[in-house]
């Protein structure tokens, strides 16, 4: 990746980070799911209200890491409007991203600006770092009730 790039990258990362967009708490969501990252203490809960099979709005609470406030802040931005079926390849072509890298990552829905966690596969620490949040919002479309754990 080019120095560039990687400039801006980090400058879209800072900028979600300082600012998220979407945290908040949803009154009344149709599901929640919440995260709990041991190792660094990252800590999320994802909102989610569905209008039949389509995410009509996601948010987000919690504390955490630069990268995980910014992957959930991005998150919520890619996911909003996309059907449930859709959520789920994106968060494969996510989870592909983050821990093999970007020459792995399939076919399927275009990750857009979620490409800037496209070096995060070069540390492993930081991956559950990024993915916390997407392991939250798998768990919460499933329905499932236990604290979801990068562990």
């Amino acid at each position: 990746m080019g120095d560039a790039l990687q400039d801006l990258y980090q400058e879209l990362i800072l900028d979600h980070n300082k600012r998220p967009r979407n945290r908040r708490k949803l009154d009344h969501p149709d599901r929640l799911a919440e995260g709990f990252n041991p190792l660094c203490g990252d800590r999320v809960t994802v909102y989610i209200k569905l209008d039949g099979d389509v995410i009509q709005d996601l948010a987000f609470e919690g504390k955490g890491c630069a990268i995980s406030t910014a992957s959930a802040s991005l998150m919520t931005e890619a996911l909003k409007g996309k059907t449930v079926a859709d959520a789920m390849t994106l968060f494969d072509r996510f989870h592909n991203l983050v821990t093999c890298g970007p020459e792995h990552n399939g076919g399927g829905p275009e990750l857009g600006k979620l490409e800037v966690f496209s070096g995060v596969s070069q540390y492993p620490a930081r991956v559950k770092c990024a993915s916390l949040v997407w392991h939250a919002v798998h768990a919460a479309l499933e329905n499932k009730q236990e604290v979801v754990s990068t562990e």
